[in-house]
C-alpha cells in the first residue's frame, strides 16, 4: 500500500469515525469515564461542617487557627488503545476483516477522547509487543495512531494477550482507561487480568466473526491457519468436526467473559456484521449510570 492510499484510508476512516465520536460519544465517552484521582486545590480556612480529617496541621500550627485542604476532581485522563495484530485478524466472511472494525473502533474511542482533551496511547500486540506508542493528545497524535493500525506489519502472526497484559501493567503506572480490542482466541491470562483490571478502568472488546464459532458443511476443504501458516484437509460435513470446532470457540469465549468480569473490567462483544456503535453506546450508558 503506497502514501497516497495509506493518507487516503486514514481520511476516510478520520471522516467516519470522528462522526461518530463528536455526534454520538462525545457526551457519553465524558460522563462514563470521569476523573478517577482527586488532586490538591488549595487550603481555606475550617469552617463548620469541615470533615476535620482535612485538616493541614501544619499551615493550622502556622496561624494559630484550622485550615483544611481542598481537593478537585482530577478531569485529564489517559486512554491506551491495545489492538491484536496477529494473524487471525485478518479473518473476515463478511464485507470487512476484523482488523477494519479494530480500526474503525479504536479511531472512534481515540477521536472521543481527544475530544475530552485527553492524551492516548496505543499498543500494538501479537504474542510480544508489537509497536508501544506513548499517550500524547492532538488530532496529529491520533491520526498516527490510525495510520498504525491501518498499515503496521507485524513480525509475529501469533497471540499472546498475557505478554500484552503484563506490559501494560509495567508500562503505565498511573489509572488509565484503557481498551483491549481482539478476538480473543487465547486463554492462560487470568493472572495477568486480575493485575491490569486493579489497577486500570479495563475493558475488553471482542470482535469477531461468525465462522469463528461455527463451521459451515462444505464438505472437505483445505483450511490455512493464520497463525501458524499450517495448511490442512478439514472434513467440514463431519459432524464432530463441527461441534469440537463449535466447542473450543465457546470455550475461548467463556475464558474471556469469565476471566474479564472476575477480574472487575468491562466486556463487550461485537460480530464483524453488528452495529458495533450500539454496542459501544449502550456500554457506555451502562458505565454512566
Amino acid at each position: 500500500m503506497d502514501t497516497k492510499e495509506i493518507l487516503k484510508k486514514v481520511r476516510k476512516i478520520e471522516i467516519k469515525t470522528k462522526r461518530l465520536s463528536n455526534d454520538i460519544f462525545g457526551g457519553e465517552y465524558h460522563s462514563s469515564f470521569k476523573g478517577r484521582g482527586m488532586t490538591f486545590s488549595e487550603v481555606r480556612q475550617y469552617q463548620f461542617g469541615d470533615d476535620v480529617r482535612g485538616i493541614d496541621w501544619n499551615v493550622t500550627a502556622r496561624y494559630n487557627e484550622p485550615y483544611v485542604k481542598v481537593f478537585e476532581e482530577e478531569r485529564e485522563l489517559t486512554m491506551m488503545l491495545m489492538a491484536d495484530v496477529s494473524g487471525s485478524e485478518h479473518f473476515g466472511t463478511s464485507n470487512q476483516f476484523k482488523k477494519d472494525i479494530v480500526t474503525e473502533i479504536a479511531a472512534t474511542l481515540a477521536f472521543s477522547a481527544t475530544q475530552n482533551n485527553d492524551k492516548v496511547g496505543l499498543i500494538l500486540f501479537s504474542d510480544d509487543i508489537e509497536l508501544f506508542i506513548p499517550p500524547k493528545k492532538g488530532k496529529g497524535h491520533v491520526l498516527r495512531i490510525i495510520r498504525e493500525l491501518i498499515e503496521f506489519k507485524p513480525k509475529s502472526k501469533k497471540t499472546n494477550i498475557d505478554v500484552a497484559l503484563k506490559f501494560l501493567s509495567s508500562v503505565l503506572k498511573k489509572r488509565a482507561i484503557v481498551f483491549m480490542l481482539s478476538d480473543f482466541m487465547d486463554d492462560d491470562y487470568e493472572k495477568s487480568a486480575k493485575i491490569a483490571g486493579s489497577k486500570h478502568d479495563l475493558t475488553g472488546i471482542r470482535v469477531y466473526d461468525k465462522h469463528d464459532e461455527e463451521i459451515p458443511n462444505l464438505g472437505m476443504v483445505p483450511m490455512l491457519d493464520a497463525e501458524t501458516n499450517s495448511l490442512q484437509l478439514v472434513n467440514t460435513s463431519s459432524k464432530n468436526v463441527r461441534i469440537n470446532y463449535k466447542a473450543n470457540a465457546l470455550r475461548l469465549t467463556d475464558f474471556f467473559m469469565n476471566t474479564f468480569k472476575r477480574s472487575g473490567a468491562g466486556v463487550i462483544n461485537t460480530r464483524v456484521d453488528e452495529s458495533y456503535v450500539k454496542k459501544l453506546l449502550g456500554y457506555f450508558k451502562y458505565k454512566a449510570r
